[in-house]
């Protein structure tokens, strides 16, 4: 990993130029540092890195696919009443509104594959954004303090 910005700073970011799915440990620990760094409370660190680990892990499995690795930048801001992350990558164009809502009420054998990790990442965050500007997908999770 590199591109860590100073500490002190009042935006914290990590950015890992060929992210492959060895890197998601590391992501995960960035993601809670940084929370902790610019003042979230726990609460809003645990859910951010559960989100941002999920959202992570899509982007290197299916938003650059085939193994393939490639660039994802994240960001952490404090926001007025819990923080902020934004995730950055030049992958596939993937906006999460279109992920279908899976049916949790369906037998367990009975499920279809995929949009359960999106469910997630909904539940755990209090706003999930989602951009493609100039080739770059950015998504953003807003967590509040509980």
């Amino acid at each position: 990993m590199s591109g860590a910005s100073a500490p002190g700073a009042g935006v914290v970011r990590r950015s890992v130029p060929r992210a492959r799915l060895t890197d998601l440990a590391a992501l995960r620990a960035f993601v809670a540092a940084a929370c902790a760094e610019v003042g979230a409370p726990p609460a809003v660190g645990e859910a951010l890195v559960l989100a941002a680990d999920e959202v992570c892990s899509n982007i290197v499995l299916h938003g650059y696919g085939a193994g393939e690795p490639g660039p994802i930048t994240i960001e952490v801001d404090r926001a007025a009443d819990g923080a902020c992350v934004t995730i950055a990558d030049e992958g596939r164009a993937f906006d999460p509104a279109d992920a279908r809502a899976p049916d949790l009420t369906a037998p367990w054998d009975a499920r279809e594959a995929g949009g359960l990790g999106w469910h997630l990442v909904r539940q755990v965050v209090d706003e999930l954004r989602y951009e493609r500007r100039s080739g770059v997908n950015l998504i953003t999770l807003v967590k509040r303090a509980p």
